[in-house]
Formats: C-alpha cells, structure tokens, sequence
C-alpha cells in the first residue's frame, strides 16, 4: 500500500509521522477560495477533494494508492478565516477573534481504489483576552502567516488559546481519531 498525503502542511506531515506511517507528500495545485453561497462545511469540503483531484492528476494511481488530503479554516459568525494576506490582515483576525469562541473546520479527504470518502470534523476554540501589543507581538514571531485564522495551536498560539471543545489536532490541521476510524472502515492498514 502506498500513502500520499497530498498537502503542503507541515503540521499534517507531523501529524502523520507521530502516528508512525510511512508516507510521500506531493503538493497539490489548488485555489482554497469559497465559491458564492458556500457554507463553511460546504467550501471545506471541496477543498479537500479538490485537492485529492490535483492529485490524482500528478500520479498514476493504482488501485494500491491511498490518498489523504485535508483543508482547515477557522470561522467566525459564519464569516471565514483562511491563512492571512500580510501582517495587516493577521492582525484584524487576531483582533476580531480575541476573547471569543470561534469553530476550526478540517474536512479531509481520503482516495482509495476509485472511492473518496470526506469527512468534516469541527472544533471550538476561545481566544482569551488580547492587547494589540500581544497581536502585534505574536504576529511578529511570523508564526501566524500561513495558518488559518492566524494561529498555530501548536506553537506559540497556544499561549492565547484559552479553551478547546473537541479535537484538538482538528485544531491543528488534521483530525487524527476521526481519520484512523475512516481508514479502519475502508480496511486500510498503512505501513508502520
């Protein structure tokens, strides 16, 4: 069997590699933008399949290919977070997401034997209370460029993460409980 993760995330390939699979990772070419009147599980949906289309495009498959991709945004008041423009921008989502409760939505996507099976997991998070000199501060630290929502729960964000209903590697870009359930229903045994 062999395992792509078609992602350019770090965190996703660490995510991976603490579970102890043995993987490729190619990039896929994907525009991550939500389309007119797509709701955020909606959008985080096709982003994940579009990203396994990209993909299979780059390959060729056979039927001893597993494909796993994902795609993470943060949402607030239906309104959604991607990964920031520049320092600006990052500094208005710190700034609205502070001392609130926001959902993270993963959908991952997994290819096997012509059969995509997505899957969306969502989490909630509370940002505590933040100065505009702890955003500016942390954004600084260049760690929130290219995450979702401008944080990284994983890293320095964690300092301004105050509470976390429900997974939090979802939170981190890849929902490792609900992932493992899905490959052990399609009877998938990655290599160790």
């Amino acid at each position: 069997m062999k395992l792509i993760l078609g992602s350019s995330s770090p965190r996703r390939r660490e995510l991976l590699k603490n579970y102890g699979l043995i993987f490729k990772v190619i990039h896929p070419n994907t525009q991550e933008i939500p389309s007119k009147g797509e709701t955020p599980t909606q959008f985080v949906s096709r982003a994940a399949k579009d990203k396994v289309n990209s993909i299979l495009k780059k390959i060729k498959h056979t039927d001893e290919h597993v494909i796993i991709s994902a795609d993470t945004i943060v949402v607030l008041k239906r309104k959604i977070f991607g990964k920031p423009q520049d320092e600006k921008d990052a500094f208005r989502m710190l700034r609205l997401l502070q001392n609130k409760w926001h959902t993270v939505y993963t959908a991952f996507c997994i290819y096997f034997k012509n059969r995509t099976i997505t899957r969306v997991v969502k989490t909630s998070v509370r940002f505590r209370k933040l100065s505009n000199n702890e955003i500016k501060d942390y954004i600084k630290s260049g760690e929130p460029m290219d995450k979702a929502g401008a944080y990284a729960a994983q890293g320095i964000g964690a300092t301004i993460i105050k509470e976390i209903r429900g997974s939090y590697t979802n939170v981190v870009g890849l929902p490792m409980a609900e992932l493992i359930e899905e490959l052990k229903k399609l009877k998938i045994h990655p290599k160790f």
